[in-house]
């Protein structure tokens, strides 16, 4: 499972990166469109807009997976070391669910706006909506992965913070 999950968060790593350069690439022609040419294409907001959110949800899933998401560390400096990996399990089972909830709410108004189209882009508007399911399909994985390592015995946590921890 960690050569797929790894695989998956490579790959969606990569397309993030690509929105950002396309999204990039995009607001500059828009700018040089608007203040050079003095005509804008009305396309340019909307797609820049959903390519932003494509990138920065595939992003979020990549975070989880890499374990840079937000979490109870300063709990962590508190606690003794044998209540970290419990309240690092409760970290994963809350983003599982929050992601799960993602997918089904997310899911929803992407099935409502298969009839609705984007003006200026053409496209239905469950694009714009698609991003949430996504990445909360893929947040699932992950903190399932990082779940069912932990209670295999593996160290999914952050070592070398909990080498500073344990240090002071």
């Amino acid at each position: 499972m960690g050569a797929f999950t790894r695989t998956l968060s490579t790959g969606s790593l990569w397309i993030a990166g690509f929105g950002l350069v396309a999204m990039t690439v995009i607001v500059a022609y828009q700018i040089y469109m608007r203040f050079i040419v003095n005509s804008s294409p009305p396309w340019t907001e909307a797609a820049s807009i959903m390519i932003m959110s494509w990138f920065i949800f595939l992003g979020a899933a990549v975070g989880v997976r890499e374990n840079f998401h937000m979490g109870f560390d300063v709990l962590l400096y508190f606690l003794p070391p044998s209540a970290k990996p419990w309240l690092r399990a409760i970290s994963d089972l809350s983003i599982f669910a929050f992601a799960a909830g993602m997918v089904f709410y997310g899911g929803e108004l992407a099935m409502r706006g298969w009839g609705v189209r984007i003006p200026v882009v053409g496209l239905p508007q469950t694009f714009t909506y698609l991003p949430i399911v996504i990445s909360g399909v893929l947040m699932c994985l992950f903190s399932l992965e990082r779940i069912l390592l932990r209670l295999a015995g593996e160290n999914v946590d952050d070592v070398e913070t909990d080498a500073a921890m344990t240090a002071d």
